[in-house]
């Protein structure tokens, strides 16, 4: 009962974090704006409780919300219910389908993962001492190649799975127009994983935008330009969002 009322403390505030700020959502919508048309279809992987969805679909997108989590499914089904453009996937995505254990952050349900090792990787981390992954839940795997069987092939996937980035990018065969993957400093080499994964796909173009800035951090770089600004990096920055373009 306490996880409950504590889960539903940490998604009234997401909501109001996540869509209270109106620069935020313009600056968002500028960001993704680079990458997505009216009438795309887009993968929004991690999709939490929307707030990437809405910025899709301000931009015209029809969108595919994957979110593992029953909570935040709840609330993405409630949210767009009325939506004919945004499907929901109560799934995680990993590199083959199956069932994974899910750890869960009631007070902060964006970082929960079912990447043990990030939750590892986060305890008692700079900046991270607050975090605590306090149960656990099984949820159901899907792969990117079976979602884009489904629903079509996206000009452009987003990812932000909490360190399990690398495995969801090992279930795409072939490369869309373009997608973004989330990156941590207390998990570099999943970052450095991803660019690999993403040159094999034949991605060529990278940039990146830290934290929440929603801003580009420069020009269009090659992977080696990119994983050296990664590795450059102070652990301070925590987070953000590394984004690949394939030519």
């Amino acid at each position: 009962m306490l996880d409950a009322v504590r889960t539903v403390r940490a998604t009234v505030r997401s909501l109001r974090i996540y869509y209270g700020n109106r620069a935020r959502a313009a600056a968002m919508d500028r960001l993704y704006g680079v990458f997505i048309q009216p009438g795309d279809l887009v993968f929004d992987v991690g999709a939490h409780v929307g707030d990437r969805v809405a910025s899709f679909r301000r931009l015209g997108a029809r969108v595919v919300a994957v979110e593992p989590q029953h909570a935040m499914a709840r609330v993405l089904r409630l949210l767009y219910r009325f939506s004919r453009a945004v499907a929901i996937e109560e799934v995680a995505v990993g590199r083959e389908p199956g069932r994974a254990r899910m750890l869960i952050n009631s007070d902060n349900p964006t970082v929960s993962s079912v990447s043990t090792a990030f939750v590892d990787a986060a305890r008692d981390a700079p900046g991270w001492e607050t975090q605590r992954w306090t149960r656990a839940a099984e949820v159901a795997v899907t792969t990117l190649d079976a979602l884009i069987a489904k629903h079509g092939c996206p000009a452009f996937i987003k990812l932000d799975v909490e360190g399990f980035e690398a495995e969801a990018l090992q279930g795409m065969a072939r490369s869309v127009r373009a997608l973004s993957f989330e990156f941590t400093t207390i998990q570099r080499e999943i970052a450095l994983a991803c660019i690999e994964r993403c040159k094999v796909l034949g991605y060529t173009r990278f940039n990146a935008a830290l934290g929440e800035s929603q801003i580009l951090v420069g020009d269009w770089a090659n992977a080696d330009d990119i994983v050296r600004w990664l590795m450059e990096l102070p652990q301070s920055a925590n987070s953000g969002d590394v984004y690949a373009i394939a030519d």
